[in-house]
């Protein structure tokens, strides 16, 4: 059909005219002298979306998905146990993978077109006095209903119930266009993708990990390879692709 095809949709959103220019450009080679100070300028631009000091921004070429598969496998034991409320399509697909991945799901079921139960997370967190759940798992804002949840209080709920467990948030609809506060809400992994808030074409899974989530990813069971927060971490520090740095 004639003419340009706009996307109405909740995501991908339309690529806004200047960032499709900005594309009309020649793949840069991920060898090349100038490619360290093209993801360093990535990275570094990431921060204060994600309104952090402290974290880690990782980039994988993948959907959301594949950071949420990343949060998972990287930062707990095989088999752990998570706590997720399901709310709508996407926070039902993120515990379907918890449960396809082998660990435990305790989930909160709340009918779609209402947000995260507060008051559920808090129940649960203290009816665990041996911190049994390791992951608490929340959908800032439902793709699929358009719900937003509160993740500040997602965080006060852990720590009314002096629970230790990571906070793992999936703000693929909402960072950048929602309020995200990575640091002042001490969210271990948040998990986004380039699609919808970035303003950008799909394929980049975008993330965040906190300095927590790092030195459990050191020590946790599950397997990963593509996914590895380890991998990514150091050779975003020295601007190497991961690729090379194993075929040295």
């Amino acid at each position: 059909m004639a003419g340009r095809n706009f996307l109405f949709v909740p995501g991908p959103t339309n690529v806004p005219d200047r960032v499709l220019r900005a594309m009309s450009v020649a793949s840069e080679d991920h060898r090349s002298p100038d490619f360290p100070a093209l993801t360093r300028a990535c990275l570094d631009g990431l921060m204060p979306v994600f309104k952090t000091t402290t974290g880690h921004p990782i980039l994988f070429p993948s959907s959301g998905t594949g950071c949420w598969e990343a949060a998972l496998t990287n930062c707990l034991d095989a088999g752990a146990k998570v706590l997720i409320a399901r709310f709508g399509q996407f926070s039902h697909l993120w515990a379907g993978m918890c449960a396809r991945l082998g660990f435990e799901v305790e989930a909160l079921d709340v009918p779609w077109g209402e947000g995260a139960p507060v008051d559920g997370y808090l129940s649960a967190l203290e009816s665990d006095p041996q911190h049994r759940i390791k992951a608490v798992l929340v959908c800032q804002n439902e793709t699929a209903t358009g719900v937003t949840s509160d993740v500040a209080a997602i965080r006060g709920a852990l720590d009314d119930a002096k629970h230790p467990a990571l906070l793992f948030v999936d703000s693929v609809s909402a960072l950048a266009s929602i309020d995200f506060r990575m640091d002042e809400w001490r969210v271990d992994v948040c998990i986004s993708g380039s699609q919808k808030g970035l303003m950008l074409p799909a394929g980049l899974g975008v993330a965040c990990i906190s300095q927590k989530a790092l030195e459990a990813s050191k020590h946790a069971t599950s397997r990963r390879c593509y996914f590895d927060f380890g991998d990514m971490v150091a050779a975003n520090a020295s601007v190497i692709s991961p690729i090379l740095r194993r075929c040295k």
